[in-house]
């Protein structure tokens, strides 16, 4: 069936935008498969913050040392685990149960927000999608996309996190993530927050310590001002209780 001459463009253009998105995907598996072998240099969330720091300050304090994961204790794998993704280990890199609910929170909330944005402005206000990530999730998004909160870049992490379960073993998407997730201003990697918090290599860390560390992973930056916070201890303590029953990959 012959192409109307006034779709022809169009039908160029969304070709175009086809093929540029599937030689991205081939790119980003390209990527993680290389990362069996290669450890990343940085991750675009590292990128964008030394980006952000350099321009806010008059010098880049930054500290990350890549070390091997026959360096990191078992105790940090417990805690970090047992307080972000406790079944690491047994699913396919999504907790779609954890997924849909936090999903269904955020439509309500934003249902609300949209209620409100509209009532004052006339205007409603753009969907995000947050919660219900995995450790794998919080790897892909780091190492490849920004900190936008959509739905077009939920759909590309999860396709991301599918080629990272799928190309690369649990120890090493652990090890990975554990050399590159923030743990403070400038802080990146377990080594350089064992040293920066502890004064003393990760290798060294004790249960106490892991557990500290790993409850500040959702928000280090805050956690890194209010250190002596009663509730980082509380729920340090927390998860100190249950790293021993955490099954490691």
């Amino acid at each position: 069936m012959a192409v109307n001459p006034l779709l022809r463009p169009f039908s160029r253009w969304l070709a175009l935008v086809v093929l540029c998105g599937l030689g991205l995907q081939v790119f980003f598996v390209a990527r993680i498969a290389s990362m069996r072998y290669i450890d990343p240099v940085s991750t675009a969330f590292q990128r964008s913050e030394a980006w952000r720091i350099a321009r806010s300050n008059d010098s880049l304090r930054w500290r990350q040392d890549w070390v091997a994961a026959n360096q990191h204790p078992n105790a940090m794998k417990r805690a970090v685990i047992a307080s972000e993704d406790d079944v690491f280990a047994r699913h396919g890199g999504v907790q779609w149960d954890a997924l849909e609910k936090a999903w269904s929170r955020n439509a309500r909330a934003m249902a609300r927000a949209q209620a409100r944005s509209q009532a004052q402005t006339g205007q409603a206000s753009s969907a995000k999608v947050v919660g219900g990530s995995t450790i794998t999730q919080q790897l892909a998004k780091n190492l490849f996309l920004s900190g936008e909160r959509t739905f077009l870049r939920k759909g590309q992490e999860l396709l991301l996190t599918l080629a990272l379960e799928h190309l690369l073993s649990k120890e090493r998407i652990l090890a990975i993530y554990l050399n590159s997730v923030e743990w403070g201003e400038g802080v990146f990697g377990i080594e350089a927050a064992a040293q920066h918090y502890f004064r003393h290599p990760a290798s060294q860390l004790n249960a106490w310590e892991s557990a500290r560390l790993a409850v500040m992973l959702p928000r280090p930056k805050y956690y890194e001002k209010y250190a002596r916070s009663p509730y980082l201890a509380g729920r340090a303590q927390i998860i100190l209780t249950r790293m021993p029953q955490v099954e490691l990959p």
